[in-house]
């Protein structure tokens, strides 16, 4: 769990994340491999974080918004 006892809305990122996995990359696919399965996770772990536009994140990728933070910390630390 990510949060405190009782708080049922702790693990709701991380469902919403498996959900989303579950549904965009694996669902009705049969894969012959176990590395054709692995490689169709890392490609859309690759979109989800470094492509794809989140509203909540000013319509930018959580890797671009994770980036203009830590250079927002740099610059208050300075």
């Amino acid at each position: 769990s990510m949060s405190r006892k009782g708080n049922c809305w702790g693990n709701a990122p991380t469902g919403s994340l498996w959900g989303r996995l579950k549904t965009v990359s694996v669902h009705g696919q049969k894969f012959a491999t176990r590395e054709q399965a692995r490689q169709a996770l890392m490609d859309w772990m690759a979109f989800y974080n470094q492509r794809r536009l989140h509203p909540s994140l000013g319509y930018l990728s959580p890797m671009q918004y994770e980036k203009r933070w830590y250079k927002a910390q740099r610059k208050k630390a300075a």
